[in-house]
Formats: C-alpha cells, structure tokens, sequence
C-alpha cells in the first residue's frame, strides 16, 4: 500500500494525492504533527523533514514533483504523461520544475513581506506575475497546458494558481487562467484529493 506523509494547512501533498486519484491507485494517508516532522523517524523519509513522502515498496521519495512524475510513470495508461523521449513529455518536466522554481518562491516571498518589506512585496509580486505571463502564453486558447491534454503538469501548475487565488493574488490575472483554474478545481480527483485531506487526523 502506498502511503503520503503530509501535514495541516500545506498544499504541496495536494498534487500527490491528486496523482493518486486520477490513477485510481489506493493509498494511506499519515498527517503528521509538528513533533513528528522533527523526529528522527520523519528525518529518515526526508531529511529537512518536510512534506510529501511517498512510501512505496522500494523506500521514500520525496517532492512532489518527483511523486507526481514517479506516480504517473508507473501507470502509463492513465496518459498523465507522453511517451518517453516525446517533446510533450520534455514539456510535462518544464512545467514540473517551473511550478516550484519559478511561480511558488516569489508568490510566498511577496506574501510573507508584504507588511514587513512592501517595495520587497512589490518587487517579487510582478516576478510572481511575469511566471503568470508565461503559462497564460502557453495555455493560450486550450484547456490544458500540453497537447490540450490533462496532465501532470496541470497539477503542478494548477496547485500554483489555486494557492495565489486564495492568497487574492490571481484578481489581475490573464482571463484565460480564471478558466484553467476552474476546470483543474472541478475535476472529481481534485475535489476528492482536498477532502482526503482535509479530513485525515493527526498521527499525534
């Protein structure tokens, strides 16, 4: 049996178990308390003692890029992937790291000083909203970011703009990612994957 170690009011274990759902794979979910991610049991699934882990059969694997290509590669008939070796498949890795690398720092950054150090807020906000730029320039007229076609890099994307819409931070965005949002938002394994965890108890 699969299990996600995850934890209260984080969204990244979200996109793994939103991978799961669409797969249709069974799974356990273990929400950890802030003692547990500071033990050294946690410290052995991930050193920084963070959160998603995967525990599979062969060990742990964590971020959640990692999980969610590492889910989707182990079930190739789901199609949350191109074939091996495909530019579209080379596209689902860019967006993977780019979600993380490119949208999520400054987004957190500008919320996090924007009492403290607006000019800083400011400043990080608009690289926050030129990554914006770039996936609505990708996105352009189709309801998914690669061939059209739901994906793994809809997730990791998606997840993005669902954290700065709650944060107030999409209400100057491109039209279409209003669009985009609200499909990713109403997928069935969406919706399932936040109940999951949201109603999932501590483990202490």
């Amino acid at each position: 049996m699969i299990r996600i170690f995850h934890r209260q009011n984080t969204g990244r274990p979200v996109r793994a178990v939103w991978v799961l759902e669409e797969l249709g794979v069974p799974y356990e979910l273990v929400r950890l308390s802030s003692e547990d991610r500071g033990g050294e049991e946690h410290r052995a699934r991930h050193p920084l003692g963070r959160v998603p882990v995967l525990e599979e059969e062969g060990g742990f694997v964590f971020e959640s890029a990692a999980i969610c290509l590492h889910l989707a590669d182990q079930h190739p008939e789901a199609g949350l992937l191109a074939l091996l070796g495909s530019h579209e498949r080379a596209l689902a890795y860019q967006w993977c790291c780019f979600g993380p690398a490119e949208l999520e720092p400054p987004l957190i950054d500008s919320l996090l000083s924007a009492e403290s150090e607006p000019e800083r807020a400011a400043k990080r906000g608009r690289v926050f909203d030129k990554g914006l730029r770039a996936v609505s320039d990708a996105l352009g007229d189709g309801e998914y970011l690669i061939a059209n076609r739901f994906g793994v890099a809809d997730v990791m994307i998606g997840t993005v703009c669902a954290f700065a819409s709650r944060a107030g931070r999409l209400h100057e965005a491109p039209p279409n990612l209003g669009g985009y949002l609200a499909r990713l938002e109403a997928r069935p394994a969406n919706m399932r994957a936040r109940e999951a965890i949201a109603a999932e108890p501590a483990s202490a």
